[in-house]
């Protein structure tokens, strides 16, 4: 995964320069059809387990960088890229040397996800940032959370780089969306996508 977004990142620049030439780029799909999207666990979320019966086993705990976690009886449990429940299963399997018959479930209480999987938005919006992908996220979500753009931005040029599908890219009219209230450009986004917003030459 993180080949995939080191050549998406390289690619930045020639996105940027075609961006400001004009774009022959097809025009982002309007809906992705994700279909049954699961969270995935990623490195800065926070997990609550809750052991049946057993309350001096329960506990939050925050995925480290490396993507494990340490809680009573589970030793450097690597989690990331993992669903709630394959994780409860896993500590399930753990605790099962200690206690007999564990019933674990596993909540996520806070949100950043795996890298891989995060939206980035790059170039002229006001706040550029990461944001942790939400199904049925689409282009004004994502415009609303980083404070929309700058004054020197070339909406109408900026492009989607979805690496779900190798890094292919798209058109987004984001002025339009954003300045007109055309609601037409808006679209979904899919994990992973990077958001860029060239600058206008003139």
């Amino acid at each position: 995964m993180r080949a995939k977004l080191i050549g998406a990142v390289a690619a930045f620049g020639a996105v940027l320069l075609a961006g400001c030439a004009g774009s022959s780029l097809p025009a982002a799909p309007a809906s992705v059809g994700a279909g049954d999207y699961s969270y995935v666990i990623g490195a800065g979320d926070n997990l609550s387990i809750q052991v049946w019966r057993n309350p001096e086993l329960s506990m939050s705990v925050p995925v480290r960088p490396d993507g494990k976690i340490s809680a009573p009886l589970v030793d450097e449990m690597l989690v990331q890229g993992k669903t709630s429940v394959e994780v409860a299963r896993e500590v399930e399997k753990q605790l099962s040397k200690y206690v007999r018959d564990p019933v674990v479930t596993v909540i996520v209480t806070s949100f950043v996800g795996p890298f891989s999987e995060q939206i980035r938005v790059v170039g002229e919006a006001a706040k550029p940032q990461f944001l942790p992908f939400r199904q049925k996220m689409t282009v004004l979500d994502v415009m609303i959370a980083v404070g929309g753009l700058t004054d020197f931005a070339a909406g109408n040029s900026a492009t989607i780089l979805r690496t779900a599908e190798g890094n292919k890219q798209y058109s987004v009219r984001l002025k339009d969306l954003i300045k007109r209230g055309d609601v037409s450009a808006n679209v979904e986004m899919r994990p992973g996508d990077i958001l860029i917003i060239p600058q206008s030459l003139f």
